[in-house]
Protein backbone atom coordinates (compact mmCIF):
# COMPACT_ATOMS: atom_id res chain seq x y z
CA UNK A 1 0.00 0.00 0.00
CA UNK A 2 1.30 3.43 -0.93
CA UNK A 3 0.30 6.40 1.20
CA UNK A 4 -0.38 9.51 -0.90
CA UNK A 5 -0.83 13.05 0.35
CA UNK A 6 -4.07 14.51 -1.06
CA UNK A 7 -2.32 17.91 -1.18
CA UNK A 8 0.55 16.61 -3.33
CA UNK A 9 -1.03 17.67 -6.62
CA UNK A 10 0.43 16.36 -9.88
CA UNK A 11 3.47 14.95 -8.07
CA UNK A 12 1.23 12.15 -6.81
CA UNK A 13 1.00 10.74 -10.35
CA UNK A 14 4.76 10.49 -10.85
CA UNK A 15 5.39 9.14 -7.33
CA UNK A 16 2.73 6.43 -7.58
CA UNK A 17 3.88 5.37 -11.06
CA UNK A 18 7.49 5.02 -9.92
CA UNK A 19 6.58 3.06 -6.79
CA UNK A 20 4.25 0.80 -8.77
CA UNK A 21 6.96 0.04 -11.35
CA UNK A 22 9.41 -1.02 -8.64
CA UNK A 23 7.16 -2.64 -6.03
CA UNK A 24 3.97 -3.75 -7.79
CA UNK A 25 1.50 -1.91 -5.53
CA UNK A 26 -1.86 -3.43 -4.58
CA UNK A 27 -3.57 -0.30 -3.24
CA UNK A 28 -3.36 3.37 -2.27
CA UNK A 29 -4.18 5.26 0.92
CA UNK A 30 -5.14 8.91 0.44
CA UNK A 31 -4.41 11.16 3.45
CA UNK A 32 -5.14 14.76 4.54
CA UNK A 33 -8.70 14.74 3.28
CA UNK A 34 -9.60 16.73 6.40
CA UNK A 35 -7.91 19.67 4.64
CA UNK A 36 -9.18 21.78 1.74
CA UNK A 37 -7.55 19.35 -0.71
CA UNK A 38 -9.97 17.56 -3.00
CA UNK A 39 -7.61 14.74 -3.95
CA UNK A 40 -8.19 14.91 -7.70
CA UNK A 41 -4.54 14.27 -8.64
CA UNK A 42 -4.38 11.22 -6.37
CA UNK A 43 -7.47 9.81 -8.06
CA UNK A 44 -5.73 10.33 -11.39
CA UNK A 45 -2.75 8.42 -9.94
CA UNK A 46 -5.03 5.48 -9.21
CA UNK A 47 -6.26 5.56 -12.81
CA UNK A 48 -2.73 5.83 -14.22
CA UNK A 49 -1.35 2.90 -12.21
CA UNK A 50 -4.50 0.79 -12.28
CA UNK A 51 -4.17 0.44 -8.50
CA UNK A 52 -7.31 1.17 -6.42
CA UNK A 53 -7.58 3.66 -3.58
CA UNK A 54 -8.53 1.48 -0.59
CA UNK A 55 -8.56 3.88 2.36
CA UNK A 56 -8.73 7.62 3.02
CA UNK A 57 -7.38 9.49 6.04
CA UNK A 58 -9.52 12.30 7.45
CA UNK A 59 -7.54 12.99 10.63
CA UNK A 60 -4.39 12.15 12.55
CA UNK A 61 -5.51 9.05 14.47
CA UNK A 62 -6.29 5.47 13.43
CA UNK A 63 -10.04 5.94 13.86
CA UNK A 64 -9.83 8.61 11.14
CA UNK A 65 -8.91 5.97 8.53
CA UNK A 66 -12.00 5.18 6.43
CA UNK A 67 -12.85 2.92 3.52
CA UNK A 68 -12.67 4.73 0.19
CA UNK A 69 -16.11 5.37 -1.34
CA UNK A 70 -15.94 6.66 -4.94
CA UNK A 71 -19.33 8.47 -5.10
CA UNK A 72 -18.45 10.54 -2.05
CA UNK A 73 -15.04 11.42 -3.42
CA UNK A 74 -16.65 12.46 -6.71
CA UNK A 75 -19.00 14.79 -4.82
CA UNK A 76 -16.04 16.29 -2.97
CA UNK A 77 -14.04 16.89 -6.17
CA UNK A 78 -17.05 18.55 -7.81
CA UNK A 79 -17.47 20.89 -4.82
CA UNK A 80 -20.69 19.20 -3.72
CA UNK A 81 -19.30 18.25 -0.30
CA UNK A 82 -19.73 14.92 1.45
CA UNK A 83 -22.95 15.30 3.37
CA UNK A 84 -23.47 11.53 3.77
CA UNK A 85 -20.25 11.15 5.75
CA UNK A 86 -21.17 14.22 7.80
CA UNK A 87 -24.55 12.66 8.65
CA UNK A 88 -22.88 9.36 9.59
CA UNK A 89 -20.45 11.15 11.91
CA UNK A 90 -23.36 12.93 13.57
CA UNK A 91 -25.29 9.67 14.01
CA UNK A 92 -22.30 8.08 15.74
CA UNK A 93 -22.41 10.80 18.41
CA UNK A 94 -26.16 11.14 18.88
CA UNK A 95 -27.98 9.39 21.71
CA UNK A 96 -31.55 8.83 20.44
CA UNK A 97 -33.11 9.16 23.90
CA UNK A 98 -31.13 12.33 24.60
CA UNK A 99 -32.19 13.69 21.20
CA UNK A 100 -35.89 13.15 22.00
CA UNK A 101 -35.44 14.86 25.34
CA UNK A 102 -33.68 17.79 23.66
CA UNK A 103 -36.48 18.09 21.10
CA UNK A 104 -39.05 18.41 23.93
CA UNK A 105 -36.97 21.12 25.61
CA UNK A 106 -36.64 23.02 22.32
CA UNK A 107 -40.40 22.93 21.79
CA UNK A 108 -40.91 24.32 25.29
CA UNK A 109 -38.09 26.90 24.91
CA UNK A 110 -36.17 25.24 27.76
CA UNK A 111 -32.81 24.83 25.99
CA UNK A 112 -30.16 25.73 28.59
CA UNK A 113 -26.36 25.94 28.91
CA UNK A 114 -26.21 22.32 30.09
CA UNK A 115 -27.70 21.28 26.73
CA UNK A 116 -25.37 23.66 24.90
CA UNK A 117 -22.33 22.11 26.63
CA UNK A 118 -23.42 18.63 25.53
CA UNK A 119 -23.77 19.84 21.94
CA UNK A 120 -20.28 21.38 22.01
CA UNK A 121 -18.77 18.11 23.23
CA UNK A 122 -20.59 16.05 20.62
CA UNK A 123 -19.40 18.44 17.93
CA UNK A 124 -15.77 18.05 19.05
CA UNK A 125 -16.12 14.25 19.09
CA UNK A 126 -17.03 14.35 15.41
CA UNK A 127 -13.51 15.49 14.54
CA UNK A 128 -11.77 18.72 13.50
CA UNK A 129 -14.24 21.53 12.78
CA UNK A 130 -12.40 22.40 9.55
CA UNK A 131 -12.89 18.80 8.39
CA UNK A 132 -16.63 18.95 9.09
CA UNK A 133 -16.98 22.24 7.22
CA UNK A 134 -15.10 20.69 4.31
CA UNK A 135 -17.94 18.16 3.95
CA UNK A 136 -20.46 20.90 3.26
CA UNK A 137 -21.31 21.79 -0.35
CA UNK A 138 -19.29 24.69 -1.76
CA UNK A 139 -22.31 27.00 -1.98
CA UNK A 140 -22.89 26.61 1.77
CA UNK A 141 -19.22 26.96 2.71
CA UNK A 142 -19.04 30.23 0.75
CA UNK A 143 -21.66 31.73 3.10
CA UNK A 144 -19.58 31.01 6.20
CA UNK A 145 -17.05 33.48 7.63
CA UNK A 146 -13.66 33.35 5.93
CA UNK A 147 -10.58 32.05 7.73
CA UNK A 148 -9.80 29.06 9.92
CA UNK A 149 -12.18 27.95 12.63
CA UNK A 150 -10.81 28.85 16.06
CA UNK A 151 -11.03 25.52 17.89
CA UNK A 152 -9.45 27.26 20.89
CA UNK A 153 -12.59 29.38 21.16
CA UNK A 154 -14.72 26.24 21.47
CA UNK A 155 -12.42 25.03 24.27
CA UNK A 156 -12.84 28.37 26.04
CA UNK A 157 -16.63 28.15 25.79
CA UNK A 158 -16.49 24.65 27.26
CA UNK A 159 -14.24 25.87 30.10
CA UNK A 160 -16.60 28.74 30.91
CA UNK A 161 -19.72 26.56 31.07
CA UNK A 162 -17.86 23.84 33.00
CA UNK A 163 -16.95 26.46 35.64
CA UNK A 164 -20.63 27.18 36.29
CA UNK A 165 -22.76 25.36 38.86
CA UNK A 166 -25.58 23.15 37.60
CA UNK A 167 -28.05 25.77 38.80
CA UNK A 168 -26.27 28.48 36.80
CA UNK A 169 -26.21 26.37 33.64
CA UNK A 170 -29.92 25.71 33.90
CA UNK A 171 -30.80 29.31 34.74
CA UNK A 172 -28.22 31.74 33.25
CA UNK A 173 -30.39 34.69 34.34
CA UNK A 174 -28.94 34.42 37.88
CA UNK A 175 -25.41 35.15 36.61
CA UNK A 176 -24.84 38.57 38.12
CA UNK A 177 -21.47 40.36 38.42
CA UNK A 178 -19.90 38.40 41.30
CA UNK A 179 -20.82 35.04 39.77
CA UNK A 180 -19.34 36.07 36.42
CA UNK A 181 -16.07 37.08 38.12
CA UNK A 182 -15.91 33.69 39.86
CA UNK A 183 -16.54 31.83 36.58
CA UNK A 184 -13.91 33.93 34.77
CA UNK A 185 -11.37 33.08 37.46
CA UNK A 186 -12.25 29.38 37.40
CA UNK A 187 -12.12 29.06 33.61
CA UNK A 188 -9.04 31.19 32.97
CA UNK A 189 -11.07 33.61 30.85
CA UNK A 190 -12.42 37.14 31.32
CA UNK A 191 -15.77 38.65 32.25
CA UNK A 192 -16.20 40.18 28.73
CA UNK A 193 -15.82 36.66 27.24
CA UNK A 194 -18.54 35.40 29.58
CA UNK A 195 -20.77 38.33 28.64
CA UNK A 196 -20.23 37.51 24.95
CA UNK A 197 -21.11 33.83 25.51
CA UNK A 198 -24.31 34.74 27.34
CA UNK A 199 -25.33 37.21 24.62
CA UNK A 200 -24.75 34.62 21.91
CA UNK A 201 -26.65 32.03 23.93
CA UNK A 202 -29.65 34.34 24.32
CA UNK A 203 -29.65 34.93 20.56
CA UNK A 204 -29.56 31.17 20.02
CA UNK A 205 -32.51 30.68 22.40
CA UNK A 206 -34.47 33.35 20.55
CA UNK A 207 -33.71 31.72 17.19
CA UNK A 208 -34.80 28.29 18.49
CA UNK A 209 -38.07 29.70 19.83
CA UNK A 210 -38.80 31.04 16.36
Amino acid sequence: LLVLDAMAGQDAIQVSSEFHNRLDLSGLILTKLDSDARGGAAITAAKTTGVPVKFVGVGEKLDALELFQPPRMASRILGMGDVLTLVEKAQEQVDEERLKELEKKLRKSQFDLEDFLLQLRQLQNMGPISSLLGMLPQNLRSKLPAGDVDTGQIKRLEAIISSMTLQERRNPNILEGSRRKRIASGSGTSVPEINQLLNQFRQMQKMMRQ
